[in-house]
């Protein structure tokens, strides 16, 4: 396991700038519109409480990643959280209630996952391009990975773990030039070995596993579109394809999550909504926040209770940062946690 000092970022006062997509940083162009899809019903969303404000240093809020921890505690990012601000919150749902879980002075986080191996918390630092590893009372961080992998700096954006504990990354390459740059990376749960799966792809955001663990849903967030990729025995591609064009309009494909059922809720950045599909494609219904939500502009992720249907959908924009909920289509898992 490679274990490296966590260094300082000095360059997290350019998050402002950073195309931060599910990381993608909130810029004013939401708007209402008409429902995307071709059909299902809506679900309404309630709010539950507000997490954060805008920060000044940074100019914005974006809440990412929830995941619950074994105490039934949400845990959530701020992906544009300065130096001494709260990085990651944990929220205690029965009383509504946020502490302070951990910060540091590095980079941008843009999500969180337990890992089934070591039970730690794992981060996605998408400006330092790198993976923190922190223990689940909050202590302990250290840099799990960083580095190029075939050459070139990783963006992680997302993330997923398999049964064992590897790492299955959404690297978000290319997605401030707008070219696809993309890639989907599996890193050993040790930490020694770093492989490209997938590349050419448009900004890879959300990346989630199916119910069965046979493969790979992911979001490519320039090309409005979720695509599969199936696994072989060895955690390698199979195959790869365009699962599901998403209309979006002017809202871009975030985070992916995946309930019982292996029903695919993807979030939307540039419009406070999530769309939910069958693992066929079909468009079983939209996730609506009220129509008052002033000054919310994304809903860039979701975290379904596990073995109940309560979800938290993590929304942002100019009015701070939000918890909203709403009742899921079947139970929650792993794979509707975090990444």
């Amino acid at each position: 396991m490679r274990r490296h000092t966590i260094r300082p970022l000095a360059a997290l006062a350019a998050a402002g700038t950073l195309a931060l997509t599910g990381c993608a940083a909130d810029d004013g162009s939401a708007g209402e519109g008409a429902t995307p899809g071709d059909g299902g019903r809506t679900l309404h969303a309630q709010r539950v409480m507000q997490l954060t404000q805008v920060h000044p240093q940074t100019g914005m809020t974006l809440l990412e990643g929830p995941t619950f921890d074994e105490d039934g505690h949400l845990l959530v990012v701020d992906v544009t959280a300065p130096a001494g601000e709260p990085k990651v919150i944990r929220v205690d749902l029965d009383e509504e209630t946020a502490q302070p879980f951990h910060t540091d002075d590095r980079g941008a986080y843009t999500s969180a996952q337990f890992s089934p191996y070591d039970g730690r918390i794992y981060l996605t630092d998408f400006a330092g391009g790198a993976v923190v590893s922190i223990a689940p009372d909050g202590g302990d961080p250290y840099t799990f990975f960083s580095g190029d992998i075939d050459g070139a700096p990783m963006n992680p954006d997302d993330l997923a773990f398999d049964p064992e504990g590897n790492l299955y990354i959404s690297d978000s390459r290319g997605m401030t030039e707008g070219e696809p740059l993309g890639r989907v990376v599996r890193i050993d749960r040790d930490g020694e070995e770093a492989t490209v799966l997938a590349d050419g792809l448009a900004a890879t955001n959300g990346i989630s596993f199916d119910a069965g663990y046979d493969g790979l849903w992911i979001s490519e967030l320039l090309a409005n579109r979720i695509s599969y990729l199936r696994l072989d025995a060895e955690g390698g591609v199979a195959s790869r394809h365009t699962a599901v064009h998403v209309d979006g309009g002017i809202a871009q494909t975030d985070s992916i999550a995946v309930d019982a059922d292996g029903n695919l809720y993807q979030a939307l950045h540039g419009r406070p909504a999530m769309l939910v599909y069958s693992p066929h494609g079909e468009h079983l219904a939209t996730v609506e926040i009220p129509a008052d939500h002033e000054g919310l502009e994304s809903a860039t992720n979701v975290a379904i209770v596990p073995g109940g249907t309560t979800a938290y959908l993590t929304v942002s924009g100019p009015a701070g940062g939000y918890l909203y909920s709403f009742e899921a289509l079947a139970e929650g898992t792993r794979q509707s946690n975090g990444g």
